[in-house]
């Protein structure tokens, strides 16, 4: 069995493992538990032979528990990887790295952010609220690792915009996060949708350049809320 390649789930006690079918699995003597957090050093552990890659999932999502792997070989990878990453070239690469991370962030959050005042289309009587809500959206939507509908690939990034704003607004201007929404299936996506055709009905009075009550629209008031920056990230349809 330690020859097979396996994605397991945890198992019972602290050195088994579970497979899909529901087998346990004892970890042989010789193999410990890697934890997660070093890409590299987990990827060269996994390339060099069979391992056990534990996974938990939580809603949609997959997390990494570990791998378990000899303890010989991750001792040994280990000793490599930290020879090569004490070396000048390697600083030099990691530092080139993080620049263009850098630029190319920079570069999605200006494009992200042009695409967001372009979705909403204020009148030009409006245009500085457009700024400013296409900032306090961005903000939300772009940081790295934030899990928001902005940082996929899978969809155009004009409806990853759109989906931004009006998730944005559910969570600014409407009582959504106070609801108490029953555990029926469908029915948090069906209050999302009539929250969604009310944030869109709010933005076409901005579109249409009709007069608007900065002390009763809750779109200004979010706007203006001395806590809107503290806000944290949220997940986006």
């Amino acid at each position: 069995m330690p020859e097979t390649t396996r994605i397991v789930a945890a198992g019972p006690t602290e050195r088994t493992v579970q497979t899909a079918a529901g087998q346990v699995l004892e970890a042989p003597a010789d193999w410990e538990l890697l934890p997660p957090g070093d890409a590299t050093l987990t990827r060269r552990v996994k390339a060099a032979g069979p391992t056990w890659t534990v996974q938990k999932k939580r809603g949609r999502k997959i997390f990494s528990q570990g791998v378990w792997a000899p303890s010989d070989r991750i001792a040994a990878i280990r000793e490599q990887l930290t020879a090569e990453r004490s070396t000048p070239a390697y600083a030099q690469r990691r530092a080139a790295d993080a620049n263009r991370r850098n630029r190319q962030q920079t570069a999605y959050v200006n494009n992200f952010r042009a695409a967001v005042q372009a979705y909403l289309n204020f009148a030009p009587r409006y245009a500085h609220l457009a700024q400013q809500l296409a900032e306090a959206v961005t903000a939300h939507a772009t940081p790295v690792g934030s899990g928001t509908v902005a940082r996929t690939q899978r969809i155009p990034i004009e409806q990853r915009a759109e989906s931004a704003v009006i998730a944005w607004l559910r969570h600014q201007t409407t009582a959504y996060d106070g609801m108490k929404i029953p555990r029926v299936k469908g029915q948090r996506r069906e209050v999302r949708r009539r929250l969604a055709a009310e944030s869109k009905r709010l933005l076409v009075a901005y579109r249409q350049d009709r007069p608007t009550d900065p002390t009763s629209c809750p779109l200004q008031q979010a706007l203006n809320h001395p806590t809107l920056q503290n806000s944290t990230p949220y997940q986006t349809d």
